[in-house]
């Protein structure tokens, strides 16, 4: 299997490092961030780190949309949702009709554009408990070693597939440690869920996941948070991954034990002047509830206080312009 990853950012970069490292696979790097392709352009390649140590430079290759010919067999997409419909449209003559793709970007929207490109049964979705930041145009950080990481995929129809059995095959050997799960809302909902606990909170804070589990509150926050997210769900008759306690404890040694130095995407955006995803995570979950007859008040309140920490921000940070 050849990959082309959409999206050179933190996780499209460490899954196409390790997909080129640990299984030997061919990856295209695909990104419209100019100063990030020009600058792996001129180290040749992207700085890697692991846990902030041990930074090394890997060769890869990474183009524009409008310059690159190549064919893979499976696309994997990691973008930020605000950026999707723009990037997807100046993929859309590289997609053909033997291709897959893959993703496992944050909060939901995603998939239903895929749509628009490529035949629901070539769509597999994912949920990945795995960190990566990027320091700055090519040069990233993967936080987590190889016993760290976890990730669930499913394809969209729910129907598992020879190709996902290759797929689930390469990720294995890049130590990325999938697992293949036959409930694809319930799998994306679970991880929606998990990321409106540590990715807002800590984002609202900037402070990374253990800091955040050393405050004493952090579990009751988080049981809080998950419970009224999977109420949620029920009314909308959605059967998530797990129950409210094997989420509350996911989230607490993930963050406590597994991947206590991370900062979450959401609070690299806020610090860089970008929109953060908090409607696409939180929001989502707000407007499930808002759909079905349920007030969801406690990921209201975050939604809206997380827009506001990006309000506070612009002030004291004028040199960034949001976009």
């Amino acid at each position: 299997m050849r990959y082309g990853v959409i999206g050179t950012g933190g996780m499209g970069t460490q899954y196409g490092v390790l997909l080129q490292e640990f299984a030997g696979k061919e990856v295209d790097f695909i990104d419209t961030w100019d100063d990030n392709v020009e600058q792996i352009r001129k180290q040749g390649g992207v700085y890697v780190s692991q846990d902030e140590e041990n930074r090394h430079l890997v060769p890869i290759h990474v183009y524009y949309p409008e310059e690159y010919d190549g064919d893979p067999d499976v696309w994997i997409v990691f973008l930020k949702q605000m950026q999707l419909d723009d990037v997807l449209s100046r993929c859309a003559h590289l997609f053909k009709d033997h291709q897959v793709v893959f993703s496992a970007m944050n909060g939901y929207g995603h998939f239903e554009k895929f749509a628009q490109y490529f035949d629901a049964s070539r769509i597999y979705g994912g949920t990945a408990l795995i960190g990566a930041e990027v320091y700055g145009p090519g040069d990233v950080n993967f936080t987590g070693g190889a016993n760290a990481k976890a990730m669930n995929m499913c394809g969209y129809e729910e129907q598992v597939t020879d190709v996902e059995h290759e797929i689930f095959d390469d990720f294995t050997q890049a130590t990325l440690n999938p697992t293949i799960v036959s409930n694809f809302m319930g799998m994306c909902m679970a991880k929606i869920v998990f990321n409106s606990v540590l990715n807002t909170l800590c984002t609202m804070y900037q402070i990374r996941f253990g800091e955040f589990m050393r405050h004493p509150g952090a579990q009751w926050m988080t049981e809080k948070l998950v419970d009224e997210a999977y109420t949620a769900a029920e009314k909308a008759g959605l059967n998530l991954l797990g129950t409210r306690e094997s989420e509350v404890a996911m989230i607490c040694h993930t963050a406590g034990v597994a991947h206590p130095l991370h900062y979450p995407s959401m609070y690299q955006d806020l610090t860089k002047g970008r929109p953060t995803e908090v409607d696409f995570i939180n929001g989502y979950i707000a407007k499930i509830g808002r759909e079905h007859g349920y007030e969801c008040t406690l990921h209201e309140f975050v939604t809206q206080e997380l827009h506001l920490a990006e309000l506070a921000f612009s002030i004291h940070h004028p040199e960034f312009k949001r976009g």
